[in-house]
């Protein structure tokens, strides 16, 4: 039975699948093991944000409706943490007959970008959802937000500060420590509305002033200190031009926006556990449209050898250490995605994980299983050489101008899925064959070629090695071998078994692919844990490219983007730009399988 198991958390300094996607729990949960159950279609997940919803609906809560959004800020590229959110704002919504909304926090200028409002968009679009409406923006609440922010200070809960933002930051105090309450804090509503407005009207300089809600600043919970609302800031936004100077915060804009889109449940990841109180605050004292929406928080989903700080994943892709936000080590889903990662894996493997109220830090083998498990129903198998040497059929027969015969041998297309039919493939008595399948001296349990020694050669004849060549550094530079012409297709008449199936690329008909192999980004299980810094982890050897390897011809037929497994070898992922590269997505091998096997120790 597959068992999955999760790592507390330590604290301290291309193509895949067309399916459609799957709604959480509209579908049996999928696990990577062969013997593990699914659940029947009837079967609902439990968990306690389902329960949540179930209990509102049926008391009526929110008038019985379910409305979500998925509230990105278009300052960077997505990550695999946020492929969770995803899949639970927009699969909680559809599962419960509602809504979800796609809005960018659109509030800090200096940080935002068109370019990544597309991006985002278009990555969640490749995950398999599709809101309901077109996107929308915090930005275009701005003169609501506004007209609310007068509205505090005219009720006496809101004032304009003068002092800086290092000043603001060291009076708020900190745990165990009292804050200190500003010397403007005691402004006259009419003065306060008088100064807000020259702000708005853009008569000071950036950081002259803020404003700040009035609330506590003796208060346990330090987000509840007086926290600012808006900033000046004289820049260009990507939506609104120059036509505003003041910028809301996160908070402030946050609750409001979900309440002039009528939202009913704003899930958040558990770092906003804190920031709720003020959530509701805001909300308490504002004369809302509809009912007050509610917050509820889930934990964040975090990997082992990776790195999803939007910071830190700045920085590698800044200082060049990485080949910019799509590179295939990075955890951004375009990283993933042009690696080849399926999004109907990822839409698997958080159906699987669930929902925790605690952070764990998931093992990347296992979601590695989910990438395996769908490719190997899905990607169609071709035969690459990486690392070639050449294989000569000493007996292999001749045509009637002398010339070596060609024979086109079938193969199938993906053993998976008979479906998916046959192919033919050229053979010839010049191979190319990997240098690793080849010992002059082989090691204990090595059954694949070496002097005298018998194999199969996939979808084609039994050969044996007759014998080799090498060059002055003594390195292999040909094999010479016979054939059995009795074995045609891999079989032998008499019955005799062999040992090991080597794939091969005939010499005459193949085509120069470059291979991009990638080890894990980073080499500690949990990067900075030793030092604080993640970056003082990189690993060196993260990517190795091999040059000149060679491919069956129909590989050049590959379209970009499109994920292929190469023989014996793993899944690799046609570049969407760049032909005749292929990123390795995964390997062959279970690397969870061995984790679970080694656990039931």
């Amino acid at each position: 039975m597959f068992r999955y198991r999760e790592r507390p958390v330590r604290t301290g300094a291309g193509a895949g699948s067309a399916s459609q996607p799957r709604g959480l729990g509209t579908v049996p949960c999928v696990s990577p093991a062969d013997d593990a159950p699914d659940r029947g279609p009837d079967t609902a997940p439990t968990d306690f944000l389902r329960e949540l919803i179930r209990s509102d609906m049926a008391d009526g809560t929110f008038g019985g409706r379910v409305q979500t959004r998925f509230p990105p800020e278009p300052n960077g590229y997505l990550h695999i943490g946020h492929a969770k959110a995803i899949c639970l704002d927009f699969g909680l919504a559809a599962e419960f007959g509602g809504t979800c909304n796609l809005r960018f926090d659109d509030t800090n200028p200096d940080t935002e970008d068109t370019e990544f409002v597309e991006a985002i968009v278009d990555d969640v679009a490749w995950l398999g959802f599709e809101p309901e409406r077109a996107p929308l923006y915090a930005s275009s609440y701005f003169d609501q937000l506004y007209a609310w922010a007068e509205h505090l200070v005219s009720a006496g809960l809101a004032y304009v500060d003068d002092q800086d933002g290092e000043t603001i930051s060291a009076q708020r105090g900190g745990f165990g420590r009292p804050g200190v309450e500003s010397p403007f804090r005691t402004r006259s509503i009419e003065e306060n509305l008088d100064l807000f407005r020259r702000m708005r009207a853009g008569e000071f300089p950036d950081g002259a002033r803020v404003l700040r809600a009035k609330i506590d600043m003796q208060h346990d919970n330090m987000q509840l200190r007086d926290p600012v609302m808006y900033r000046i800031r004289h820049a260009h936004h990507h939506r609104t031009g120059d036509d505003w100077c003041i910028y809301p915060t996160y908070d402030w804009a946050h609750g409001q926006s979900d309440a002039i889109e009528g939202v009913t449940h704003s899930l958040c990841t558990l770092e906003f556990d804190s920031h709720r109180p003020l959530y509701d605050w805001y909300l308490d004292h504002l004369p809302l449209p509809s009912d007050r929406p509610r917050q509820t928080e889930f934990a964040r989903l975090e990997f082992t050898y990776t790195v999803t700080s939007k910071r830190k994943l700045a920085k590698l892709v800044e200082d060049r250490l990485v080949d910019g936000w799509d590179d295939p080590r990075l955890p951004t889903l375009r990283g993933i995605r042009r690696r080849g990662y399926p999004a109907a894996a990822i839409r698997d493997f958080c159906e699987f994980i669930g929902v925790a109220r605690t952070v764990s830090r998931h093992e990347i083998e296992l979601l590695e299983s989910f990438v395996r498990r769908e490719l190997n129903a899905t990607a169609l198998r071709r035969m690459v050489v990486l690392r070639p040497v050449r294989l000569t059929i000493t007996n292999w027969p001749v045509d009637e101008h002398g010339a070596a015969a060609v024979e086109w041998v079938e193969v199938a297309n993906n053993p998976e899925n008979p479906d998916e039919g046959v192919r033919r493939v050229p053979f010839s008595g010049s191979l190319w064959i990997e240098s690793d399948d080849f010992r002059a001296e082989p090691p204990p349990k090595f059954f694949r070629l070496s002097p005298g020694r018998e194999v199969r050669l996939r979808g084609a004849y039994f050969v044996t090695c007759t014998g080799f060549e090498t060059d002055d550094a003594g390195n292999v530079t040909e094999v010479m071998c016979t054939y059995d012409p009795a074995t045609t297709g891999g079989n032998a008449p008499d019955g005799r078994k062999v040992k090991s199936t080597m794939h091969w690329v005939s010499v005459d008909h193949a085509v120069d692919v470059t291979v991009a192999l990638y080890e894990r980004l980073f080499a500690a299980e949990v990067p900075g844990e030793a030092t604080g810094d993640p970056l003082d982890d990189l690993n060196p050897t993260s990517r190795e490219v091999l040059e000149r390897c060679r491919a069956e011809p129909v590989v050049g037929e590959c379209p970009p983007g499109s994920v292929v497994q190469f023989e014996r070898l793993g899944y690799f992922a046609h570049d969407p730009s760049t032909a005749g590269l292929f990123h390795r997505t995964v390997g062959l091998r279970d690397e969870w399988a061995n984790i679970q096997r080694r656990s039931a120790r």
